[in-house]
């Protein structure tokens, strides 16, 4: 279905603009995104305060439910600030005994790795590693590439939070803690930007371009963690970060003071594939640049000005030599020349609407979620 043009505008107080295609602007050229923050974020957002009542009354909890348990919850662990930044939190703050839980997907740069050492290490935690059977992300995610739509980090973000899910579950470790949280996260990527973790469109697109059957990949539907998971084996989520004062370059810091940790060029950016998917591969097929909703929340949150992140947004992603490096290395890793890599890449793309999708079921579970108060961002 051929879409609607619109002319080009970008929001006068962040820099989301109409390659969301969703969004609106009122009569000052300010965006919904920034209108929803003000109305239903702001009032309930408190980024001076430490509610460390509140986080340790819940740690008392978490301990509680995992009394005479080797492990009370489990963090997984990227190597990130904000998962590195939990993980600290949970062990000194909270008094936890944390089992970190790892997903190696075969793409995790040297930096995530050691990263993710020095904190086990440091903070003296029990560390488990999920190995994806590399065969079967290959397929996966060469079926993905194959597809045409912009999610390409599909198969890395299911591995992990199915992994962790179904880990948790099977171990009956109730708590999974997160380093999820409001702070650096008031506006999320639109679905069309990076779909959301939709299984029923994953196993479709596989039927139509994967190769071998996905033995042991990870699984984990919305149904599942959602209602059966949560509802009827009491796994739980939560997010300390969001109880305490989070300032993401003073938590970058400390972990480098206390543990020597080394931060990242940009989010995600810990990830080969992730860093190429996110800084060539989005930008140059859809237009999509996620780095505009990270330094829009930036910006509410008053730790970027807007001219310091139009000022960024000109440069590119990162290096282009790197990045050519980068697809050379991709290509390689899924077993297919560089040409062959390029033919995909510039192939007509597509969305989620022309797969199999739960996208109907993933709305009402926003609408529901917005109407409890549960998720106050917007989801579209």
């Amino acid at each position: 279905m051929k879409k609607n043009v619109r002319n080009y505008q970008i929001c006068s107080r962040c820099v989301m603009d109409t390659t969301d295609s969703k969004i609106s602007f009122d009569e000052n050229g300010v965006c919904d995104h920034c209108r929803n923050f003000d109305k239903k974020i702001k009032p309930n957002w408190h980024p001076n305060e430490n509610r460390m009542d509140e986080l340790l009354k819940f740690a008392e909890k978490i301990k509680k439910s995992g009394k005479n348990k080797k492990y009370d919850c489990i963090i997984g662990l990227s190597g990130g600030v904000d998962s590195s930044y939990v993980a600290y939190v949970a062990k000194e703050i909270m008094g936890l005994r944390p089992l970190v839980y790892v997903v190696d997907t075969g793409w995790n740069l040297n930096v995530a790795v050691d990263n993710i050492e020095k904190i086990v290490r440091g903070l003296d935690l029990d560390m488990y590693t999920e190995v994806i059977n590399w065969k079967e992300m290959r397929d996966l995610q060469l079926a993905m590439f194959k597809s045409q739509i912009s999610s390409q980090d599909l198969p890395q973000d299911h591995a992990i939070f199915a992994g962790i899910y179904n880990y948790a579950v099977k171990n009956k470790i109730k708590y999974i803690i997160t380093g999820s949280n409001i702070s650096t996260e008031f506006i999320r990527p639109p679905l069309e930007w990076i779909f959301l973790n939709d299984i029923r469109m994953i196993k479709d697109i596989h039927k139509k371009f994967g190769t071998i059957k996905l033995k042991t990949f990870p699984m984990c539907g919305i149904i599942k963690h959602r209602v059966w998971y949560k509802h009827f084996k009491g796994m739980k989520r939560f997010y300390p970060l969001d109880y305490i004062k989070y300032d993401k370059d003073e938590a970058a810091k400390l972990l480098n003071e206390k543990f020597g940790w080394t931060k990242y060029e940009n989010k995600h950016y810990e990830n080969v594939f992730t860093r190429w998917y996110e800084g060539f591969y989005m930008p140059y097929k859809f237009g999509f640049d996620t780095r505009k909703d990270v330094y829009s929340t930036q910006i509410l949150a008053g730790t970027l000005t807007r001219e310091e992140a139009l000022k960024r947004l000109k440069e590119k992603p990162y290096d282009e030599y790197q990045m050519q490096l980068d697809k050379e290395y991709i290509a390689q890793k899924l077993e297919i020349t560089t040409e062959e890599f390029d033919e995909i890449i510039n192939g007509e793309n597509k969305t989620p609407q022309d797969y199999k999708n739960s996208l109907f079921l993933l709305e009402v579970g926003v609408f529901i979620c917005k109407l409890l108060k549960i998720e106050n961002r917007n989801i579209r």
